[in-house]
């Protein structure tokens, strides 16, 4: 017989484990109170080592809420069973799967939100959106929001505008990674050895994003960096030639649309 625990994370996997860590390491919860159901044997091992306290098991306990954070094929069934065990709140981090969905798998009374975080929330850096369903209030955005603040920033949207989040901030980091990788291939063409372009590539993007994360005003921080008629303006030129700026809006659209087909 299991003990009541405040919230159930339903899912073992990276990113409910990032979950977890942020969560305790913030002293947002106590790991008497929460509790991972993760199905595979092997994991479940994994986890105990990891968090020592917390209740790992293949059965959902009985609780007072729940976090689902399985693939989104499991999304329902991971929600029928946390409801079954006396969630009345639920907070979704499954791609795709929209609110209605969930509400319909967790039947009338339990508070549905749903949410988009992205992987930089592997690292306590992450960005997540959530949105709330039909029966969400103040105090279960809120609720969220503590959870999804252990690794990162939180965005309230509307569900709406979870595609376009998705677009933007859950591939996004697929994008800087692609940019990376042609920026580290560009070095090396022009002379670089392979492995000073990598620390150099992956500082510039550390430094860079600490500069804005401070300023803020990303063209600003553009024109600082621009001398007329200088080695930046020749590189930007060529962006600005190719069209630089459509090819990012059409990347994000692409991601979009996708989304919504996904939803």
């Amino acid at each position: 017989m299991h003990d009541l625990v405040d919230i159930a994370l339903i899912g073992g996997g990276n990113m409910g484990a990032a979950l977890l860590s942020g969560m305790i390491e913030s002293g947002r919860v106590q790991p008497s109170s929460v509790a991972v159901v993760e199905k595979i044997e092997p994991r479940r091992h994994t986890l105990v080592e990891m968090f020592p306290g917390v209740a790992v098991t293949a059965d959902v306990p009985p609780c007072a809420s729940a976090v689902i954070a399985v693939k989104p094929d499991g999304v329902a069934a991971a929600v029928e069973a946390a409801v079954a065990a006396g969630a009345a709140r639920v907070l979704s981090i499954a791609a795709g799967v929209t609110s209605a969905a969930i509400e319909t798998a967790a039947g009338p009374g339990v508070a549905v939100v749903r949410s988009m975080p992205n992987t930089p929330a592997l690292v306590g850096q992450g960005v997540s959106a959530i949105a709330p369903g039909a029966s969400a209030g103040e105090l279960d955005l809120a609720w969220a929001e503590q959870i999804l603040e252990a690794v990162g920033t939180v965005e309230r949207l509307q569900e709406e505008q979870l595609d376009a989040f998705t677009g933007v901030a859950g591939s996004g980091p697929a994008y800087v990674f692609r940019f990376a990788e042609v920026l580290i291939a560009a070095a090396i063409e022009q002379g670089l050895d392979a492995e000073v372009a990598e620390r150099v590539v992956t500082q510039l993007l550390v430094g860079s994003s600490a500069l804005l994360e401070r300023d803020g005003d990303p063209a600003q921080l553009r024109v600082n960096v621009t001398s007329p008629g200088g080695t930046t303006a020749a590189g930007l030129a060529r962006f600005d030639d190719l069209d630089f700026a459509a090819m990012v809006a059409d990347v994000v659209r692409a991601a979009t649309v996708r989304s919504r087909e996904l939803g």
